[in-house]
């Protein structure tokens, strides 16, 4: 398995992290602990010692499995979560309103809200350093960023939990490059980025994590699996899943991109891989993007997944990925 170092810090990482958004449940359609618990195991037994959760996936139902299937390795992983998506007080940018299961559109029994206040954070930290079953975080993130609290006050405060001990380094997610400059000396930027949706914004996300050494962390970089291939125009989502209201989804959207992902299984017998991994090695091979947060919900998923980070693609390979990628999307 593949290794980066998380920004300035010694933490070597695998390049394929564990996501754990999925295994809360929350958008998702449920979870099932035991087999969320087997798919960290297999992860961690097959080269992936670098897991990323968040107090919002599934309102600790997330931190609360991670914490249950590392306690026992804990110092052999890297662990990730992050602050900044509140529900227990009226504070900052109102979010949205969800309940156990989903977001909703109306008035429901959460109201989630973006907040950074120095205060909240030191409440969030002891909350997931008791869900995860320890005592420091190696990698703590601020989910979203928001516009009622100062960036240094946030950043002071983060500075404190370093010092103390409680968290090793500061990442941050869903940020500008502007953003980012202000917080700062940080390690981490995590971000949505796939082949379908390059955000020219993220791009220059990219280009700032690799002109400054900081770990640019890819989210949903198979696209919540469509890149996978195995999504098919018959496929039925369970109620409250996020897919069932994303436009990439639809079956005109799904045919397209299996068309794509086709053209590109001779690459898939000369790696001897799947196209998930294909499409995932490409991604981290882009200069600047360091690691790739990859959701699993079963022991086979995480297996699969890890075989993504020993995959090398020659120069050319590259290219043609990315010459049949520009023929179906444009360049």
């Amino acid at each position: 398995m593949l290794k980066r170092k998380i920004g300035k810090t010694d933490m070597e990482a695998s390049v394929i992290a564990f996501g754990a958004w999925a295994i809360g449940g929350w958008l998702w359609g449920g979870t099932e602990e035991k087999q969320s618990v087997n798919a960290i195991d297999a992860a961690y037994d097959n080269g992936i010692n670098f897991i990323d959760t968040a107090p919002i996936y599934g309102f600790g139902v997330s931190e609360e499995i991670v914490g249950k299937a590392i306690k026992d390795k804990r110092d052999k992983i890297i662990l990730a979560t992050k602050c900044g998506m509140v529900w227990d007080r009226a504070e900052g940018d109102f979010f949205f309103h969800s309940d156990e299961n989903t977001v909703q559109e109306n008035e429901s029994e959460r109201k989630v809200y973006k907040y950074l206040g120095p205060e909240s954070i030191r409440n969030e930290i002891e909350l997931s350093l008791k869900r995860l079953q320890t005592d420091y975080i190696d990698l703590y993130q601020t989910h979203w960023q928001e516009s009622t609290t100062p960036i240094e006050d946030t950043m002071a405060e983060l500075l404190k939990l370093k010092e103390e001990g409680k968290i090793r380094a500061i990442g941050v997610s869903n940020a500008t490059v502007e953003q980012m400059q202000t917080y700062g000396e940080i390690d981490s930027d995590q971000e949505k980025f796939n082949l379908l949706q390059q955000d020219k914004k993220k791009v220059g996300n990219v280009e700032y994590c690799a002109n400054n050494k900081v770990a640019f962390l890819a989210y949903s970089p198979i696209a919540q699996g469509l890149l996978t291939g195995k999504v098919t125009t018959d496929r039925k989502f369970a109620e409250g899943d996020v897919r069932l209201k994303n436009k990439l989804f639809n079956p005109a959207s799904i045919e397209e991109v299996n068309s794509f992902l086709n053209e590109l299984n001779t690459l898939v017998e000369k790696y001897d891989s799947t196209i998930g991994n294909l499409i995932m090695a490409y991604t981290y091979s882009i200069p600047g993007i360091s690691h790739l947060l990859v959701g699993a919900r079963t022991v086979e998923q995480s297996i699969e997944n890890s075989k993504a980070g020993r995959i090398e693609l020659t120069n050319e390979d590259i290219s043609i990925i990315e010459n049949t990628f520009n023929n179906y999307f444009g360049s």
